[in-house]
């Protein structure tokens, strides 16, 4: 158990392609699929929740949701999880299935921001059990 006091500050979804991440208060994680009406959730994937932390924004100063993370964590570092390790959002549990990789997409947002980001892109997770997760809520690493 890891006793860091951490929180969600951001949860976000979005609806289609190419469009910004739509920020909510609060959000049903689903178990094997993701954020409930997110576009990107799917049963069976590995890559159901993106959690990115604050103070990777903070360092490339982006806003929460402008690199499509579907959760936002302050108190953190979701870069240094490792595959298998179990992370507890609000009441939903997640298993972190591997590092997101930086691709070219993130030069649309800002020329050079994938190198910015190298390493630093955030954790893919599948969700194990199903639970609510609101904004302040505690995130754990079980």
């Amino acid at each position: 158990m890891n006793d860091q006091v951490a929180e969600v500050c951001g949860i976000f979804i979005s609806k289609q392609r190419n469009t910004p991440m739509i920020p909510l208060a609060e959000t049903e994680i689903v178990a094997d699929w993701g954020l409930r009406d997110d576009r990107k959730a799917r049963a069976g994937s590995q890559r159901q929740v993106l959690l990115l932390d604050e103070s990777t924004l903070q360092f490339v100063a982006l806003q929460p949701g402008e690199l499509q993370e579907n959760i936002t964590v302050r108190g953190l570092d979701v870069n240094a999880l490792a595959a298998g390790q179990r992370v507890r959002v609000g009441a939903a549990l997640l298993e972190v299935t591997g590092p997101c990789t930086v691709c070219g997409e993130l030069e649309t947002v800002r020329p050079g921001l994938r190198e910015e980001l190298r390493d630093r892109r955030g954790v893919l997770t599948r969700v194990l059990q199903t639970g609510l997760a609101r904004l302040g809520d505690p995130v754990t690493v079980e």
